[in-house]
């Protein structure tokens, strides 16, 4: 997404797996954004339609934006990623991923970030509405891709 004329401003992309009797399913999202401070860091919104839990993994991704093939400008250096639900209550949260106590799932799910920088949360999560908020260690800024991938 991007503005008319090269404007900016907030904007919020949304997608979503609206045929619930197909055998397929949405299995990854992602965005990249510029990550400020205050209201102004990455957010991902993440539904788990019910009735059974889910497997899934959030990244939060900086320093690989910044190598070939992708070559982005001003990556976050280190991004931190916290997951909260409906209320806002803070679940987990997660700065450099080799750090998680469920680093070796992370590793035998095959989505590790390349960058020990970068966040990474493996989690089951029941049915409802969560939120994954990506922001840099000590208020950094720069750009970075946060996603979720469903995890089989």
């Amino acid at each position: 997404m991007r503005g008319v004329n090269n404007s900016t401003g907030v904007a919020l992309v949304e997608c979503y797996d609206s045929d619930g009797s197909s055998a397929s399913e949405l299995g990854n999202i992602s965005t990249r954004g510029f990550v400020q401070t205050g209201d102004k860091v990455l957010i991902a919104g993440i539904i788990v339609k019910g009735p059974a839990n889910k497997d899934v993994i959030i990244r939060g991704l900086g320093p690989t934006l910044g190598q070939a093939p992708f070559n982005v400008p001003n990556v976050l250096a280190n991004p931190v990623l916290d997951l909260r639900d409906a209320n806002g209550v803070l679940l987990v949260s997660n700065d450099n991923w080799g750090s998680a106590a469920n680093k070796q799932a992370i590793i035998t799910s095959g989505l590790a970030p390349p960058n020990a920088a970068e966040s990474a949360i493996l989690v089951t999560l029941a049915p409802g509405n969560y939120t994954a908020i990506l922001g840099g260690v000590n208020n950094t800024i720069g750009n970075a891709l946060v996603e979720a991938y469903g995890v089989n």
